[in-house]
């Protein structure tokens, strides 16, 4: 049996500019990709804009890898990437259609000079801040260190915005949907004149502004039709909570309907897009309002000290391209003082992470085929976690995580407050 590689992934190395003789291949990939969509890309004060700029696009599926390139035609790029790409296709290989490797929702100081160096020697940034796909199609806060890096950078400031690829290929049911049509918006945000007259709070405000989206609002506004009979199949992992009676847990889906299996109620999925209530005819829910409903839920479970999670988990660890290692059953713990991981291996006995110290969590409905999971990230590895018990809901732990987050950087913020 051959010997796990705990060697950690080299994060100081210089990302190779895109080769060359990859382009045409990378484009003609693209085109075909999207052809299905009926691809449209409206530019916006993108004339005569050359290389080098920073590029930050929404991120709703796989097909934004497809797009992008279309996007940015004739020119070449780098992009940032997560290592599971890394390790899926060969390091080599990612390395040469201008990838440049990282680990979600950690402080990564070798990342920002490797962003430099591509900016140094005259070619494109493209970065999706987000740093994961759109759960219900709508877009997420963005880390507040995206306006400091702009300002940093001092390059024009390109936002891509989107459209499409969630509907095509949501994250909780990947099969590929016909009807949804694709389009992107490139616009130049940000000249280097009016980059440099800018604080980083405008900056950050007017990048967040840019990649807002609704994908299911944008499909009912444009009247898309997805009739894929199974089109509902999944929706059961973000809306894991029956918004009528409360329970967690018993959300199940089959077919075009969702529906609680602990008060019988029941759901169509039009395909328009929404909810309508099987039981009143004419009464229907917009899928992300449902959303961030359960996202108070859990905002107020954490505000009356009622959050908290503890189950064994599968865990496998990441640390470099090369392989997954398989570090048996742990323990998770997550409350108020952030994540507690316990590890029944001999390699690493325990892992901490404060609630300051992660913006979010990276969550997965049916990773490779394992099912739902979360990871969670060092500047040296990337854990996955796979429940091993009841309780565990990815886009519960996910909403905990993020509003501990602001909580404890707003308390933090109140602290230092006072004469300076």
């Amino acid at each position: 049996m051959k010997k796990p590689d705990f060697t950690p992934f080299d994060r100081m190395q210089e990302p190779p500019r895109q080769n060359t003789f990859l382009l045409p291949l990378i484009w003609l990939v693209s085109w075909l990709e999207t052809r299905q969509g009926h691809l449209q890309i409206k530019r916006i004060r993108m004339e005569g804009l050359k290389p080098p700029f920073l590029v930050l696009g929404t991120h709703h599926a796989f097909m934004d890898f497809y797009v992008t390139p279309l996007a940015l035609f004739p020119y070449r790029a780098n992009y940032v990437s997560e290592l599971e790409g890394f390790e899926h296709y060969g390091e080599w290989a990612y390395r040469q259609i201008g990838c440049l490797g990282t680990r979600k929702f950690v402080n990564d100081l070798s990342l920002v000079r490797n962003i430099q160096r591509v900016i140094a020697r005259g070619d494109i940034l493209v970065l999706y801040p987000e740093a994961r796909y759109a759960n219900v199609g709508t877009s997420s806060l963005l880390p507040s260190s995206i306006g400091k890096l702009a300002k940093l950078l001092k390059v024009p400031v390109v936002t891509l915005n989107m459209r499409g690829n969630y509907l095509q290929s949501p994250i909780w049911n990947l099969r590929r949907r016909r009807g949804s049509r694709l389009e992107a918006t490139i616009t130049q945000l940000f000249t280097c004149e009016e980059l440099t007259t800018a604080t980083a709070g405008e900056v950050q405000t007017k990048i967040q502004n840019a990649l807002t989206y609704d994908e299911y609002a944008w499909q009912y506004e444009t009247k898309q039709v997805i009739c894929s009979p199974w089109r509902a199949e999944g929706l059961e992992h973000p809306l894991y909570q029956c918004i009528q009676c409360g329970q967690i847990g018993y959300m199940t889906t089959s077919g075009a309907e969702l529906f609680c299996k602990a008060c019988g109620s029941r759901w169509f999925m039009t395909e328009l897009g929404r909810l309508e209530e099987v039981e009143r005819p004419g009464a229907s829910v917009h899928i992300p309002d449902w959303y961030e409903w359960e996202r108070r839920q859990v905002e107020e479970e954490i505000e009356l000290g009622r959050y908290g999670l503890e189950l064994p988990v599968q865990v496998e660890a990441l640390p470099n391209a090369v392989n997954f290692i398989d570090l048996g059953v742990g323990f998770l713990r997550h409350n108020n003082e952030g994540f507690f991981l316990r590890f029944a291996d001999k390699t690493e006995r325990a892992l901490h992470i404060s609630p300051q110290a992660t913006f979010s969590v990276h969550t997965e409905y049916d990773y490779r085929n394992k099912g739902e999971c979360i990871t969670l990230s060092v500047p040296d590895n990337t854990y996955f976690l796979y429940p091993r018990g009841d309780g565990f809901y990815a886009t519960k732990i996910q909403f905990a995580t993020e509003y501990l987050y602001q909580k404890n950087r707003t308390r933090k913020g109140t602290l230092n407050a006072g004469p300076q």
